[in-house]
């Protein structure tokens, strides 16, 4: 083979060489794109979620942690139901999300129970909804499964024996017409004094009328 043959021969070596490693890069460039978007676009996702979840624990008037392990899908859709009739917020959450949404929420304590299975149950308007309903389920069980984790209400952790305290009060609109009506006990006790005085002055005259 001569000379200038060897140099051509190399040459298109050296090119393939060269196309090769450049597809290579392409290919490896692929992957890492193809990699690398879908993560931006999941950690867009669990950014979003946090922000919500955040929002909804600041708001919230209370909330329980519970694990769900081991409740039924009938268990399951009864609570639910009962929940929502209360005005209660219930999801699944996972504990990763949520602990950060607790700690941008000032319930960084909530952290120590954010493991296993987790649930949460949260209602803006009425403190004791929650802690009733899920206690109330929670008793069916006595501790086998569907166990409160924590709680907490007004910005504030609260320990597992006031959440079960507070389980017992009625509800809100109960409260609302036991307060209302212990209000309103005095006055219909001066009312019903006041016409019985009525009656005694208006006793005489009405006898010397019948007289008459």
């Amino acid at each position: 083979m001569c000379k200038s043959c060897r140099e051509c021969s190399e040459k298109q070596r050296s090119f393939y060489a060269v196309c090769v490693f450049v597809r290579k890069q392409r290919f490896i460039y692929s992957l890492e794109v193809k990699h690398t978007m879908p993560n931006a676009t999941v950690l867009e996702a669990k950014k979003a979620i946090v922000a919500e979840l955040t929002e909804k624990l600041q708001n919230a008037a209370s909330g329980v942690l519970v694990d769900y392990k081991g409740i039924t899908v009938a268990e399951d859709t009864a609570l639910r139901a009962e929940l929502r009739k209360n005005d209660v917020e219930y999801a699944v959450v996972k504990n990763t999300l949520t602990r950060f949404a607790a700690q941008n929420a000032g319930l960084g304590e909530l952290s120590d129970c954010l493991n296993g299975t987790t649930s949460l149950a949260i209602c803006q308007n009425d403190p004791i909804a929650p802690m009733r309903v899920i206690n109330k389920f929670a008793k069916k069980f006595n501790g086998d499964k569907f166990v409160i984790k924590a709680g907490f209400m007004d910005g504030k952790i609260l320990p597992l024996n006031e959440i079960a305290a507070l389980a017992e009060l009625p509800s809100k609109e109960v409260l609302q017409a036991q307060v209302l009506g212990t209000m309103l006990a005095p006055i219909t006790s001066l009312a019903i004094v006041l016409k019985a005085i009525a009656e005694k002055d208006g006793a005489p005259a009405e006898a010397e009328a019948a007289a008459e």
